[in-house]
Order: structure tokens, then C-alpha cells, then sequence
């Protein structure tokens, strides 16, 4: 029970109910809270950081794929840790053009940040690039963390990267991403409006007013005068959060976004459910051992609603109030049950608008297409007949992934009744991760792929049982063709595995002719981890001057040292900072003057994989 997140207390509770009442249990509860504290013990008795990073190394043995990097202080104190497994990324890989990277909650009792890395895959569920802790808000570790999560899924840059307002982050993504479309995330300006200005909390005018600007203004002079008639209406000129935020527009309003894929995450919906979705069942007084089982359950619970939305995807097909016809029918072919009700959405208001061509130049014909009822809404399409191209001022397909309504009324009007190829993002479609599905079941154990086998085979011997049990003769003969079973499949697998000797004693010979070849073999992927000291050749990564990198050999970066066991790694300072608390420094909040000099470090963890994504 604990392993599900529950307190000491509360499983003592649940299982008092369960025998019905205290009396009941055969112990007490002082005896079960006594019992919890000393399993807990026992799970980190070497140390919560090091039990941490030695179910890191485990978890490498078992997955090939699995990266994670950590870094201590002078002291051997653990300052920053890292870790992706190999789903994370394959998934990114799909979907890591969008990343979220949310550093607001400080879950655990040393009081380091956690700091999620999470993306949005094709059911429009969360799924997880990776995940750190990091402890301070410094531009080099956050440096650190982007360098490191960069280089574990091979060098591959997102398009957006969203998160919330903090100035050292913001100059940390220019530096590791400086391609990428650094956003602000929405959800967490509005939060930040509300706690800053409590007294306009209990306007509910100036929340429809505040979110209008954040999320509905489709063109700049839009934004431009709704923004400067809030600021008038509750005299809110010369706010300094306020100015700060205007100045950062175009990191977060969607009239100055348009260029650039944000999965439509810059809608009010889709940003509330990405950062909610993003918290763990942790307090100020979980450790990181019990935090890092905490988000495998988290990770487990993702991918078991993506696997359900999977099968749903393919063995169902959408309902819909309009008839399932051209357009409508092919997207509900191609895009995943999410995707088409946004599809379908779009489609709806299509019908509802009118088109009026304006200008035709040889195949290009020029429209402008609006609701019926709001004529100053319209938006200028462009139609080229030879390709079916088709493209929109409103930029919804460049922004979030699939057709606007005015592309749609366009493509109606010219009837053609499937989706061009181009405007088909595979991101979005039923097919996104076949390829992962597909190496995945290639890749099963023996033991997993027989599963099924094993399962008929005993439903079928057990109905047999139950048929033959009333008659002797049947048990009889039951026994007597079980007894003559076991006697021919040991015959069978003792001839099989003679030839198998046979076979290995061949191969054991010519090694034997070749000994030279047999000592020059190269290094094997997961072998055991080897020190990198600061005078290794370039391309080992080390993150400052006085690093030392501890790396998993590879054929491409054989070990340079020894075989060594992996090194001692003691727990952070405890902290007296309640959990899951904000921080305490605002956004934008100016620090005093001056530079610190960073204290000395040393990473470890694997190497740089250097893995082809799909």
C-alpha cells in the first residue's frame, strides 16, 4: 500500500476497515507505524541518494536505452540528476517538437526542484521525455539539465518550449536551444495574475477580460486594444508585472504565435490539463527513492491510458452528429479519436461560414471566408488547384496540426472530399508510433511472447480435466497420456540440447584455433562503467573544468581506465521547507548584483547514446 502512495496512517486505516475494526488487526497502531519507518530504513540504508542512483545502474541493466547523468558537490553531496529510460525516447523521437518543462514544485524532503520534462503524444495524453531534480535556479543548472536531456535523445531540438516566467531559464534556453520558440505557458500567467492581485480574484469581469487577451485575440490590433482597455479599466498602468508581461507578448499571446507549432497547447483547456497532470503524489517528507518509484507508477498509469486509447483507435470508429462523409470520413480514418473532435469542430463552424472569392490569378483563386453572423471575423484563403494547396491568414494548421474551417470551406467548395497528404500531420494520426509498436512486439521476451500460448494450453486442459474427472477410466487414461507426455518432451529437449553442445563445442574449437581475435573483441554495450577524467579526448562532454565524468563504455567511446565500481554519492542538506511549496522568489524578480563563482563538480551516469530516433 505504501508503494501506491499511501501514507503510514491512512494504509493503517484501510486495513483496519478491511478486518473490520482495530481490534482485529493483531497489532497496533504504533506497531504499524514502527514497522513502515523501519522499511523505509531498510530501502535506503546505504543512503537516499545513493539508493537512488544504484536503482539508476540497475535500471540500466535491464534497459539497454536507459540514460541518466548526476553531478556532486565538492563534498560528494548529490547537486543535479537526470534520467530518461528508452520509451522516453522513442517518444520523443515522435513527439518532441512540443516540450513542456515545468520547475514549479519542490516534492521531496531535501527540497530540490523537480523539474519534469513533459510532451504531448497523439491522443492528446502526456507522455514523459524524462524527468530531474536540480537544486537551485541558477543559469548553470539549468544549462546543465537541457545540455544533458539534449544530448540523451541524440542532439534533436524541439520547435516550443514551454514554461513559466524565470529569467535564468529563459537565458539557459537561448544557450542549449537557440533554434527553438522559447513560450511562456498561459496556465501559469493566469495564475500568477490571480495570486499577485487578490483584490481583482473576486472581479469576475477582469478574469474574462484578462483571459480573453491571454487566449481569443486572433489579430495584433485585437490584442493591442483589449490589452490597453484592461489596463485602463482597473487602473492597472504602470504595474511592473504587468509591463514585464507585455514586454514578453510574444512568447505567449496566440496573435504573435502563429508561425510557429504549439500543438494548441496556448489554449486555455489544453494548458491547464498539461500542467495539472504533470504533479506526483509527494510531500515535504518523501525521499527520492520514494520518489522515483512514485513516478514509475506515474509513467506506468500514462502509458496504460495510451495503450487503451491505442486499442480504441483502432478497433472503433468515432460517433458523430453529422453524417461520417467525405472529409469527415477520412479524417475519421487517419487522425485518433482526440484529434478528430477537434477536427470535427472545425468542420462544423465550415458549415456555418460563407465564402467569397475575391480576386482569381491563372489556378490560384483568393477568398475570404467568415461566420454568417460575425462578417469582420473573416480570414483570407488561398487556393491552388493543381496541388490542393490551400492556406489561411489565421495560421491554425501551422500552429496546432490540422485544418481551420476556412481551409475546410474552401476544400468543400472545390469538392474534394479527402485531406491532402500535406495537410495530414503524422504526428496526429493513428499511425504515429506504429513503428514503435512494431519494435516493441519484435522485441519481447520469450517469456512474454509464450504468454498467450500458455494461457490456451491451460484453458484447454483444464476444460479436459473437468470433463474427464466424473469417470475413472478418463482419469485414468488422463494420468496415463499426461505420464507419456512428460516422457516424450524430456526425450525431445534432451536431443535438442545435444545438438546445441554440439554446436557450442564447434564454435569453442575455432576460437580456440584464434586467440588473437578472440582477445581484440570489441567492448560490449552495457558494460561496466568506467571513470573519464577531464584530460580524455574531446567529445566526452565534461561540464566544467574540474568535472570527472563517470561513462558506460561503448565500441564508440571504449572505457579509458579500469572497471571501477560506481562512486559514493551522499544525500543533499534535509530542508525545513514545507513541499510542493512555490518559490519563493517571483518571476522576473531582480537578484542583487553580482556573481557567485559555481562550486566545483563532478558528473556522472552514462554516456552520450548516439541512437538513430524514428
Amino acid at each position: 500500500m505504501q508503494k501506491s502512495g499511501l501514507s503510514s496512517t491512512a494504509s493503517f486505516n484501510y486495513m483496519a476497515i478491511e478486518a473490520g475494526g482495530e481490534e482485529n488487526l493483531g497489532h497496533s497502531k504504533k506497531d504499524h507505524l514502527n514497522y513502515c519507518t523501519r522499511l523505509k530504513m531498510k530501502q535506503i540504508e546505504g543512503g537516499d541518494a545513493q539508493a537512488v542512483t544504484d536503482i539508476m545502474y540497475l535500471e540500466l541493466e535491464g534497459d539497454p536505452n536507459f540514460f541518466f547523468r548526476f553531478r556532486l558537490d565538492e563534498k560528494g553531496k548529490l547537486r543535479s540528476l537526470f534520467w530518461r529510460d528508452s520509451m522516453m525516447m522513442e517518444d520523443y523521437g515522435i513527439f518532441g517538437d512540443i516540450v513542456v518543462f515545468d520547475t514549479t514544485y519542490r516534492t521531496n524532503r531535501y527540497n530540490l526542484i523537480c523539474a519534469p520534462i513533459v510532451g504531448i503524444n497523439n491522443h492528446w495524453n502526456n507522455c514523459m521525455f524524462g524527468c530531474a531534480f536540480i537544486g537551485d535556479e541558477k543559469i548553470e543548472s539549468f544549462v546543465w539539465l537541457l545540455q544533458t536531456f539534449k544530448k540523451s535523445m541524440g542532439g534533436k531540438s524541439p520547435i516550443s518550449i514551454f514554461t513559466d516566467q524565470d529569467a535564468a531559464m529563459n537565458n539557459a534556453i537561448h544557450q542549449v536551444f537557440p533554434d527553438s520558440r522559447h513560450r511562456l505557458c498561459v496556465w501559469h500567467l493566469h495564475q500568477n495574475a490571480i495570486t499577485r492581485f487578490g483584490a481583482l480574484k473576486r472581479d469576475p469581469t477582469f478574469k474574462k477580460t484578462f483571459n480573453y487577451c491571454l487566449y481569443k485575440c486572433v489579430t495584433v490590433v485585437e490584442f493591442e486594444t483589449n490589452w490597453r482597455s484592461m489596463l485602463q479599466q482597473y487602473e492597472l498602468i504602470g504595474e511592473e508585472w504587468f509591463t514585464n508581461v507585455y514586454n514578453l507578448r510574444e512568447k505567449w499571446c496566440p496573435a504573435l504565435s502563429k508561425d510557429f507549432f504549439s500543438a494548441g497547447i496556448l489554449s486555455s483547456q489544453r494548458s491547464e490539463s498539461t500542467n495539472h497532470a504533470i504533479g506526483f503524489r509527494a510531500n515535504r517528507t518523501t525521499s527520492l527513492t520514494d520518489f522515483y518509484r512514485l513516478f514509475k507508477g506515474t509513467i506506468q498509469r500514462w502509458r496504460s491510458t495510451e495503450k487503451q486509447a491505442e486499442f480504441s483507435c483502432s478497433k472503433s470508429v468515432p460517433s458523430s452528429a453529422l453524417p461520417l462523409s467525405g472529409l469527415l470520413k477520412h479524417a475519421s480514418e487517419v487522425y485518433t479519436l482526440s484529434l478528430f473532435r477537434d477536427f470535427e469542430e472545425e468542420f462544423g463552424y465550415s458549415i456555418a461560414t460563407t465564402a467569397k472569392l475575391i480576386w482569381k490569378q491563372e489556378n490560384t483563386e483568393f477568398y475570404a471566408v467568415s461566420i454568417d453572423e460575425e462578417p469582420w471575423s473573416a480570414q483570407r484563403v488561398t487556393y491552388i488547384h493543381e496541388s490542393q494547396t490551400v492556406s489561411c491568414t489565421c495560421k491554425n494548421f501551422e500552429a496546432s496540426g490540422w485544418l481551420c474551417y476556412h481551409c475546410i470551406r474552401i476544400l468543400h467548395l472545390h469538392s474534394v472530399n479527402r485531406i491532402p497528404e500535406q495537410y495530414i500531420k503524422k504526428r496526429w494520426t493513428k499511425s504515429a508510433k506504429s513503428s514503435v509498436w512494431n519494435k516493441l512486439e519484435n522485441e519481447k521476451p520469450e517469456e512474454v511472447q509464450y504468454t498467450p500460448w500458455r494461457q490456451t494450453m491451460a484453458r484447454k486442459y483444464y476444460n479436459l480435466i473437468l470433463k474427464s474427472q466424473s469417470n475413472e477410466e478418463t482419469r485414468t487414461l488422463m494420468e496415463d497420456g499426461y505420464a507419456a507426455s512428460v516422457s516424450l518432451v524430456d526425450e525431445l529437449l534432451a536431443s535438442l540440447n545435444l545438438s546445441n553442445t554440439d554446436d557450442a563445442s564447434t564454435t569453442e574449437t575455432s576460437a580456440t584455433a584464434a586467440p588473437e581475435t578472440s582477445a581484440t573483441a570489441a567492448p560490449e554495450t552495457n558494460a561496466t562503467a568506467a571513470y573519464e577524467t577531464n584530460s580524455a579526448p574531446a567529445g566526452t562532454h565534461a561540464t566544467t573544468t574540474s568535472d570527472t565524468s563517470v561513462q558506460q563504455a561503448t565500441s564508440s567511446e571504449p572505457a579509458t581506465n579500469t572497471a571501477t565500481e560506481p562512486p559514493m554519492v551522499l544525500d543533499p542538506e534535509r530542508c525545513t521547507t514545507k513541499g510542493r511549496n512555490k518559490r519563493p522568489r517571483g518571476p522576473f524578480v531582480k537578484k542583487k548584483k553580482g556573481k557567485t563563482a559555481a562550486p566545483p563538480t563532478a558528473d556522472f551516469g552514462t554516456i552520450t547514446p548516439n541512437l538513430r530516433l524514428f
